[in-house]
């Protein structure tokens, strides 16, 4: 499924340890997704403000996700995060200089109507002078705001040294400029984002810090975080965070750095997490240290699945490398806001920059599975667009597409989703593509029903006029958010009411 979140998968539970660094070609300690047990809901926005369009994509209709390995469960697709917002920190408008512009134009039009030179030195004269008494003077800050200066001037330098210390391995200069009771935290922080290849990291302060109520002396500022892993040139994800500081007799000290409350995405697993890291030339898979022994079949079904990603990047090139995470029981619960439906077995979630990263439920994963899983999910990071997908009219396009490249050219007689798509057909199912979403609650086979549905619709309109004119089909209506309607006249050059009902045909005769 997409998403931002949900798709379970067998994983191990595992407690979080310290990491250390390693090399591109070691593993190393860091930490999309099918249907899985979720008990912990999302954080929610608390009072941090949201930044601006741009920051962060603002995905629509729910997250992507997939459900559990087929032996007790089916495997539904992702789901979109249709509704998350991105972060976003609201800039003011620019104070607007309207009086003397007003003049200027007032002079231009007298000029084109030939009115003497000295009437309209002495306007011009008389108009600069008004405008000049009416400008307002510059305020002198009240103490309170010239003291926020003063601290968010000495938090930004504070802020830019460990940005350096971080991007340069240095670990002694990352943690001095926070206080000791930070630092265990920090340094978890540090080894994990290092094992994740950081390769950009700018903090860029939000607004004014504020006193700590009842804190003497403590101040909490708003950042928002933007970093890249392993691409330098990459377009940064970005995070708000809030961060909390004392006063010194010089430079204040980070005494805390809160969890992330990103609406769409939640918290990344770099800040709450150990994590070993494995990464290949198109891929990087992170888990906790408990699950380590996993990472080089992971990282290996990771690379094959990547090469049949690729072919699905439909609005412009593939992903710079898939960003995929392992998650223990423990992890799942929290990862991203956890939360997620009960059958999701993995899920991918939008982070901004145009980047997704996929997450894998480590609890009811088969070995089996994995594959296809993730061909699916990382098929959802190549063809998704950043802010997601338009809507539930086309979840079918859009898990079909994904199960399409999961089932990796195979026959249809072997898709493992053919007896619950027949269940749902023969079930009461009112025979519209866009309305098999199913319900977070749905049971398991509802879930596998949808997402075979989808399937197969998908692959009757390969079948009839080629992948890539579909994938065309695919990006005028999830990226360029046609209808459905004008998507198929233009792209396939069939009307859409008569392709939807031949897609159904075919649905129905397939499953007898």
């Amino acid at each position: 499924m997409t998403d931002g979140h949900d798709e379970p998968r067998l994983t191990d539970r595992a407690d979080e340890s310290r990491l250390t660094d390693g090399n591109e070609s070691r593993l190393t300690d860091g930490d999309e997704p099918r249907p899985v047990d979720g008990d912990e809901p999302r954080p929610v926005d608390g009072d941090e403000p949201r930044p601006v369009d741009g920051d962060e994509p603002r995905p629509v209709d729910g997250d992507e996700s997939r459900p559990t390995g087929r032996v007790d469960q089916p495997h539904p697709t992702d789901r979109v995060d249709e509704s998350r917002p991105a972060d976003e920190v609201d800039e003011p408008d620019p104070r607007r200089r309207w009086p003397l512009w007003a003049a200027v134009a007032v002079v231009l039009a007298m000029v084109g109507c030939g009115v003497p030179a000295a009437l309209l030195a002495g306007l011009v004269d008389r108009t600069a002078d008004r405008a000049t008494v009416d400008r307002p003077a510059a305020r002198t800050p009240d103490p309170a705001t010239a003291a926020a200066r003063r601290m968010g001037d000495q938090l930004s330098a504070q802020l830019a040294r460990q940005a350096d210390a971080l991007l340069g391995g240095d670990r002694r200069g990352f943690l001095a400029v926070a206080d000791p009771s930070a630092r265990a935290d920090l340094g978890r922080r540090f080894a994990a984002l290092r094992a994740l290849r950081v390769t950009v990291w700018r903090a860029e302060p939000s607004g004014l810090p504020t006193p700590v109520a009842g804190q003497a002396g403590q101040w909490r500022q708003l950042v928002t975080f933007r970093y890249c892993f392993l691409v330098p040139d990459c377009a940064p994800s970005p995070v708000l965070i809030g961060t909390r500081w004392r006063e010194t007799g010089g430079a204040p000290l980070l005494v805390a750095v809160e969890e992330s409350r990103s609406a769409q995405a939640g918290v990344r697993p770099w800040e709450v997490s150990d994590l070993v890291v494995a990464v290949g030339p198109r891929t990087m898979v992170a888990t906790t240290p408990a699950l380590r022994g996993k990472l080089p079949g992971l990282l290996a079904e990771a690379e094959s699945a990547a090469t049949v990603a690729d072919r699905y990047a439909v609005a412009g090139p593939p992903p710079d490398r898939y960003r995929i995470f392992y998650a223990g029981g423990p992890e799942w619960r929290r990862w991203y806001g956890g939360g997620r439906p009960k059958w999701t077995a993995g899920y991918a979630v939008t982070v901004g920059g145009g980047h997704h990263e996929v997450v894998l439920n480590a609890d009811g994963l088969t070995a089996t599975a994995t594959g296809e899983l993730l061909r699916h999910e990382l098929t959802h990071a190549a063809s998704l667009p950043a802010r997601g997908y338009p809507g539930k009219q086309t979840w079918w396009l859009v898990e079909g597409l994904a199960e399409y490249a999961g089932a990796d050219g195979a026959p249809v007689s072997r898709y493992e989703g053919l007896d619950e798509a027949g269940q749902l057909v023969a079930g009461g199912w009112n025979g519209r593509l866009d309305a098999l979403t199913p319900a977070d609650a749905a049971p398991a086979d509802r879930v596998g029903g949808s997402y075979g549905v989808g399937y197969l619709a998908v692959r009757h309109l390969v079948d009839r006029y080629g992948e890539q004119q579909v994938l065309d089909f695919f990006r005028a209506v999830v990226h360029d958010r046609r209808s459905l309607d004008d998507a198929s006249e233009q792209v396939l050059g069939d009307p859409w009411t008569a392709l939807h009902d031949e897609c159904v045909a075919y649905v129905r005769a397939t499953v007898r």
